[in-house]
């Protein structure tokens, strides 16, 4: 039995993102300086990847008619908004520090941008963008390996390149019944080659034409081309001890924050429904 005495203080448990979420290595995640701070007000570019390439045989006999015509396709412009993602913390400013707050914030937003940033993108940019891409047959939701093979087929198809997959974090251990996915260099791939993102924040569940969320005992996968991140540096705010300390409550409120761009290739996606029992 312990002797009697005062309790001691230890150090926070330290956490570690989850390793497949949408900032791990299926993302391109570039740290924007505050040089070029601007790209964070959302991005715009042309994206000549998505284009269609076509055969072409120079020699045909009898030559047909009427003689064929080549196709041109114009590049497609593709946009991104911003999104700022913010951790918040509140505490007695007796017996803490300012300089303990913003550690702690800062520590709050390590562990939760890249959920928060999950549920962004499926709600407001993944859904919209597969309302017009919906594989879900009209008999209802599908095995995990259907949906995963109705995916890659229409990727295949429409971009013909590696792209990503958005798995929730619910789902992700089904990916393993039908060897979906194996590790590639720490990365989860299909056989296909696609990378495969697996992301608590993608419990949010939702899924075309409405975003709302998938009946009970069934989840949404998305597939995209390649994704891009752009990030800024933490900010804190505020960032004076002073300014901290609410007058009224008496309360010190620190928060760490950075703005994040997301880029998808083609800015196209689609979604399929799938079965989680």
């Amino acid at each position: 039995m312990p002797s009697a005495g005062l309790r001691r203080y230890v150090e926070a448990i330290p956490g570690t993102p989850l390793p497949h979420g949408i900032l791990s290595g299926c993302t391109d995640v570039i740290d924007v300086p505050p040089s070029r701070s601007h790209e964070l007000l959302g991005t715009d570019w042309q994206d000549f990847s998505c284009a269609d390439a076509h055969p072409w045989q120079w020699c045909e006999t009898p030559p047909p008619d009427p003689a064929p015509v080549k196709e041109y396709a114009r590049p497609q412009l593709c946009t991104a908004a911003p999104v700022t993602i913010y951790a918040g913390v509140e505490c007695n400013p007796i017996g803490r520090s300012y300089r303990e707050a913003t550690v702690s914030a800062r520590e709050a937003l390590r562990m939760g941008e890249q959920r928060a940033l999950e549920q962004f993108l499926m709600l407001d940019v993944l859904c919209p963008l597969a309302t017009a891409n919906d594989l879900t047959p009209a008999e209802g939701a599908v095995t995990v390996a259907q949906g995963v093979a109705a995916l890659e087929g229409w990727l295949g198809e429409f971009y013909g390149g590696q792209g990503v997959l958005h798995v929730p974090a619910g789902a992700a251990a089904l990916l393993g019944c039908c060897n979906l996915v194996h590790l590639d260099q720490g990365n989860a791939r299909t056989l296909m080659g696609n990378c495969v993102v697996m992301g608590s924040g993608y419990s949010l569940n939702v899924g075309p034409p409405d975003c709302t969320p998938a009946p009970a005992g069934e989840g949404w996968l998305y597939i995209t081309g390649p994704i891009r991140v752009r990030r800024e540096g933490v900010f804190l705010v505020p960032d004076e001890d002073a300014e901290s300390v609410q007058i009224s409550t008496n309360d010190r409120r620190v928060q760490a924050e950075r703005t994040f761009v997301v880029e998808i290739a083609c800015c196209q996606a689609a979604a399929v429904r799938v079965t989680l029992c």
